[in-house]
C-alpha cells in the first residue's frame, strides 16, 4: 500500500494536534519556520550535517 507523503504528513499532524494539544501559535511558528528554512540557504548545510 503506497501512501502519498502529503497525506501521511496531514494524518501525523492531525494526530499530533489532537493528542498532544500544542498551542495554536506554536503550530503556526513551526509551520512558518519550516517553510522559511526550506526556502533559505541553510538546507544544504543541514543536509550535510545530518548525513
Amino acid at each position: 500500500m503506497d501512501v502519498p507523503l502529503w497525506f501521511a504528513l496531514i494524518i501525523v499532524g492531525w494526530l499530533g494536534i489532537k493528542l498532544i494539544r500544542p498551542p495554536l501559535w506554536l503550530v503556526a511558528v513551526l509551520l512558518l519556520g519550516g517553510y522559511l528554512l526550506a526556502d533559505s540557504l541553510l538546507p544544504p548545510a543541514i543536509d550535510t550535517a545530518v548525513k
